[in-house]
């Protein structure tokens, strides 16, 4: 996932407040965050006891701090001319050991295989970022806490720092629990906290009396009823009137709105080593989900069956008409909704940084086998809206470290290849030529394996993080629509119409989300001021982008806020349309309500898109 916090003309905007440090207490230095871009940097010798400046025989970074807030903040480190930061998002409202890994600062992660996996790594109290510029930690000067639009006035509190060869471990010291039975963060508090399971029933028992289908004019897959044209059986992309349309089975035209995981199991809390932060494990019913736990309290014995048809009478409600990627199985089998599905076992996660092996004499038939298991089961299904091959690659910009990895790993062909191809010529460019091969081959085996075991099905992409480069786009003429993720206020028309220009075909965002720190939740990858901001967020991203002609579709990530204690690697985003209590956040279900009315004439050009752009703080 992609980080688009502010827009170009919020950051030419943004006041750099320099804080000295020489008034503050030697126990504890404090810093208040009020300003659009605040920053405090202390030099190495103001801590007690002073820290040396060569690093180089250290493997870690030890930080004793409590923040007010979980909004993230920049660790920066001064020295030899330059500068280093990475995004450190900790646990709030107490305080905490946070051992910060210098790899990380010395070199780029090689582990992982898509954006989010290589991007951040967890740790107990907090996690942390792993991008940035890289170099030896030799000469170091000082050390800096800096925050962009800042909410609330935030407040970080640094009482110690000092350098480890080893790792003493990150956790919350002192304050435990911190994790009420309902998987709430307990240090903090808000209106809306539940208090007791009497409180959470009366409120369930409230959304579903209200609950209704609203007046969007779908037909049974969703597309809109009004509309004819040929009819096929299965989904498929056509231009209209100059404007591209998924249609329906039944030959109406459709624009996909859809949540990314909806599931029932919620995500592993990860409990190992951390167990003292609960005040109580949900039971093994719940599979380590506080959601889970919750929906068994809701449901009790008719649970999943009621959740299953709870979660549809939802989405006829909210206007959704898709189920999005990484969503649970039961409720594509239901048939009552559109849906798309994630293909796996290429060996991308076995790969390098993502990217399989694509010659060795096993790749085709490995690929074979995955397509026939997942592809050829759903052929004949018509509310399969197609398929996504892959996600988020994390080659672009990362083509030579990504043929380091190669080089530095046992013989293979892939190994071979590389070899021979870098035998004319080892520069920066011929690596990513050698990439760009990879990954042409690596397309037309899964792209033939796939149309072979379902020729009925759309070929939705592989859902680039960001914008790819023109090399990827180019190969996206090979599906039949181009998929990116792209976490920004809005999706930028003219990056849009290269897009478009340059793949050739229409574009489906799989991914993006808007999120508030609070509630011992992290914001996400684009900040809004409040809830209600989540609202207004939605509305002007998604008709904004809807009114682009060869726009088809949105997928929100994601249905559930992540566990406040993060998921497995350390996210713990405010980003659900449900709380881990399965209660709905009311501004923005509203709002999405509101804007899937008025979609069909956004993208029809018959009516403008909502323009007021949300505010970040």
């Amino acid at each position: 996932m992609i980080a688009g916090l502010f827009s170009a003309g919020l950051r030419r905007a943004a006041l750099l407040l320099l804080v000295s440090s020489a008034a503050l207490p030697a126990a504890t230095h404090r810093v208040v965050f009020d300003q659009a871009e605040t920053e405090v940097r202390w030099n190495r010798n103001e801590f007690h006891p002073p820290l040396p400046a060569d690093w180089s025989g250290y493997e870690y970074l030890v930080l004793e701090l409590r923040a007010s807030s979980p909004q993230r903040f920049y660790l920066s480190l001064y020295g030899g001319g330059g500068v280093q930061s990475r995004q450190i998002h900790p646990l709030a409202g107490v305080w905490i050991r946070a051992a910060i890994p210098l790899v990380y600062f010395r070199q780029p992660n090689r582990a992982g295989f898509d954006m989010a996996s290589v991007s951040k790594i967890p740790r107990d109290s907090f996690w942390m970022s792993t991008g940035g510029t890289y170099g030896p930690l030799n000469a170091v000067d000082a050390i800096g806490l800096r925050m962009q639009a800042p909410l609330n006035r935030p407040v970080i509190e640094l009482r110690s720092a000092r350098l480890s060869k080893q790792d003493p471990g990150s956790t919350v010291l002192g304050h435990k629990p911190v994790v009420d039975e309902f998987g709430q963060w307990i240090p903090a508090d808000w209106p809306e906290k539940l208090k007791s399971l009497n409180q959470a029933r009366a409120q369930w028992q409230r959304e579903e009396a209200a609950l209704s289908p609203g007046g969007f004019g779908y037909c049974r897959f969703g597309g809109y009823s009004g509309t004819k044209r040929q009819a096929t059986g299965f989904f498929r992309v056509e231009q209209v009137d100059g404007r591209w349309w998924f249609i329906d089975p039944d030959g109406h035209q459709f624009f996909s709105t859809a949540s990314n995981g909806i599931v029932s199991s919620g995500q592993d809390a990860r409990f190992e080593s951390r167990q003292d932060y609960f005040r109580q494990l949900p039971p093994p019913q719940a599979a380590g989900s506080f959601y889970t736990w919750n929906l068994l309290r809701r449901f009790q014995d008719q649970f999943p069956a009621r959740w299953i048809d709870l979660t549809f009478r939802r989405m006829d409600a909210w206007g959704l008409n898709t189920i999005g990627n990484w969503s649970d199985h039961r409720l594509w089998d239901a048939h009552r909704k559109a849906y798309v599905v994630n293909l796996e076992g290429w060996g991308m996660n076995s790969g390098y940084l993502g990217l399989p092996d694509v010659y060795s004499p096993d790749f085709a038939v490995t690929v074979d086998r995955a397509a026939a298991a997942q592809c050829a089961p759903r052929k004949s299904d018509p509310y399969l809206l197609g398929y996504f091959i892959a996600n988020e690659p994390p080659w672009p910009g990362r083509e030579s470290l990504v043929v380091d990895t190669i080089l530095d790993g046992p013989p293979s062909p892939i190994q071979k290849a590389v070899r021979a191809f870098l035998a004319a010529g080892d520069t920066p460019e011929r690596r990513r030529q050698f990439i760009e091969r990879a990954f042409e081959r690596f397309l037309s085996v899964v792209n033939r394996a796939v149309r072979r075991h379902d020729p009925n099905h759309l070929n939705l992409g592989l859902r680039f993080g960001g914008v790819p480069p023109e090399w990827m786009l180019r190969a996206s003429h090979s599906f039949d629509v181009c998929s990116l993720n792209v976490y920004a206020t809005e999706a930028d028309p003219k990056v849009l119409q290269r897009i478009h220009q340059v793949s050739g075909r229409p574009i489906l965002i799989g991914e993006f989300h808007f999120g508030v720190p609070g509630r011992g939740l992290a914001a996400g990858l684009v900040q809004v001021r409040d809830q209600a901001e989540r609202g207004v967020a939605y509305r002007y991203y998604v008709e904004r982008a809807a009114s682009f002609p060869a726009f088809v579709g949105v997928s929100w990530f994601q249905w559930i806020d992540q566990p406040v204690t993060g998921r497995g690697d350390g996210e713990n985003y405010n980003i659900g349309f449900v709380d881990v209590t399965d209660r709905p956040y009311t501004e923005l279900i509203t709002a999405i309500g509101i804007t899937h009315q008025r979609l069909y004439d956004v993208h029809a050009g018959n009516t403008p898109p909502f323009d007021r752009p949300p505010s970040a703080y």
